[in-house]
């Protein structure tokens, strides 16, 4: 059917203001927090390396004003240095001061279409200390050596000034990079650098049994004249982004751990049982998963290109279940205890440091780190803080998680709500007889919803008839077309 956008945005965001509403999302900052942030300003006090000589560059999705990081890079003889700017949001913000208190209370930014819950108050978050372009920032900067094959052989953190060249969208830096491609000459050598050092840490990913999902994105996108639900298919550039964000978060996890204080971010080994679900599942879908190759390498192998192979990548989020964070302090874990606490998916162990900007526990992961490296004691503030950090970015979590449902089922409503007796075509991608229950997903617009299992199959694609739609309980409801198309 055509593409479906309403054309009255004012109906999306009067229902996105009343869903942030129910859930308590904060938008509006005590009085004394923003005296506090206004006032705030880095210390003249502590040692900065200058470090604005750097080309460096921000890529954020389009209008994105909380820039967290920064890259670059450099050949060298052995192999390959990268420079990473996070923001320094530590040296604006007072421990115990009413800017620290009420971001512990929102633990992470929070995002909807319309507007954003930010972490920090925005004269932080989208201006002192954001890694805008063109302005010096205050920043902290991670060199780090790899090898020819991309492994990390030495890395430092330090504070320091930046000053980034240029922010631009993930699609423009793609774009760089396919001219570059086919026009040699013609893009930044930073951002050829970060497709090669991608691609050379994705290999290293599939040597520990790493695996990252590409699946699309359920996404409601704003346009000009109204909202519209797409799935967002990621570019390369954003994987080979993501890898840079992942060595570093591996480098702060094993230094934290080898100094036996910090707080990682976990996922528990997927249960043997669900791996068997899901080579059953391979089975019934013909997808061939030879008895030899293990779940990360088969996973690897499979690109969403049909719809027996996106039902499958699907079913494959059933393994990440039980992620969390781990605060420790006194001892280092011994090598038995590195296992249960690593990021399963990742396979290593792994922090969170590099977006301070909008989630709570960076901050406090970076200024340990900042004393470790240096040989330093950490700071009794963020040490103290480790024991409650995990609860509270669980309670974050659980919010951003209620307002992306509730944000994407309200848009789903709204969008189809005048096409009540139109016709969809449809794809099964999750079926689960206990619950009686098929997830199915409508390509355009895009909608995922749930349906009785009566006969539905795994990958079929099936018609639907939109039946009815209710604001009140965020439901649409379909009902299936028994004249189905069997998938190819």
């Amino acid at each position: 059917m055509p593409h479906v956008v309403l054309r009255a945005p004012d109906v999306f965001e009067t229902a996105f203001g009343g869903i942030r509403a129910e859930l308590d999302v904060p938008l509006r900052f005590p009085t004394e927090v923003l005296e506090e942030a206004e006032r705030a300003t880095p210390d003249p006090s502590v040692d900065r390396i200058d470090a604005r000589h750097l080309p460096l560059i921000a890529i954020d999705p389009p209008g994105a004003t909380d820039l967290d990081q920064a890259f670059t890079a450099e050949r060298t003889d052995d192999g390959y240095r990268v420079f990473y700017a996070i923001a320094d949001v530590g040296a604006f913000v007072t421990p115990g001061g009413a800017v620290d208190i009420e971001a512990r209370r929102r633990g992470t930014t929070l995002y909807s279409p319309d507007v954003r819950a930010p972490l920090h108050p925005p004269i932080l978050s989208e201006d002192r200390s954001s890694l805008l372009p063109d302005r010096d920032r205050p920043a902290l900067l991670w060199t780090i050596d790899l090898d020819a094959e991309g492994r990390a052989a030495t890395w430092n953190l330090t504070r320091a000034v930046v000053r980034v060249a240029e922010a631009i969208s993930y699609r423009v830096a793609q774009e760089r990079i396919d001219r570059a491609t086919d026009e040699p000459g013609t893009a930044h050598e930073n951002l050829m650098l970060l497709s090669t050092i991608g691609d050379l840490r994705r290999q290293r990913e599939a040597e520990r049994g790493g695996v990252s999902l590409r699946l699309p994105a359920q996404e409601i996108v704003k346009r000009h004249d109204g909202y519209a639900l797409e799935f967002d298919q990621p570019l390369p550039v954003e994987g080979w982004n993501a890898q840079i964000s992942l060595l570093t978060g591996m480098i702060a996890g094993r230094t934290m751990t080898d100094a036996g204080v910090g707080i990682l971010r976990t996922l528990p080994p997927a249960d043997p049982a669900d791996v068997e679900v899901l080579r059953r599942i391979a089975d019934v879908l013909d997808l061939g998963w030879p008895a030899d190759t293990d779940y990360a390498a088969f996973v690897r192998s499979l690109e969403p290109s049909t719809a027996a192979r996106n039902a499958f990548l699907v079913q494959c989020t059933r393994l990440f279940k039980g992620a969390g964070y781990h605060g420790f302090t006194g001892r280092r874990p011994d090598n038995r205890e590195h296992s249960a606490l690593e990021h399963s998916a990742i396979a290593s162990l792994y922090a969170h440091v590099t977006a301070p900007l909008r989630r709570l526990v960076d901050r406090f992961g970076n200024e340990i780190l900042l004393a470790v490296l240096a040989d330093n004691e950490p700071p009794s503030w963020a040490v103290e803080a480790l024991e409650e950090l995990p609860s509270l970015m669980g309670r974050a979590r659980q919010r951003e998680s209620s307002l992306e449902r509730a944000l994407l089922d309200m848009a789903e409503v709204l969008t189809l709500e005048n096409h009540v007796g139109e016709v969809f075509d449809s794809v099964v991608v999750d079926v689960s007889p206990p619950r009686d229950q098929a997830t199915v997903q409508i390509t355009e617009p895009a909608v995922v919803t749930r349906l009785p299992v009566g006969s539905l199959e795994l990958a079929e694609r099936v018609k639907l008839r939109l039946t009815a739609t209710d604001r009140e309980q965020r439901t649409v409801t379909f009902e299936p077309i028994r004249n189905r198309q069997a998938s190819t």
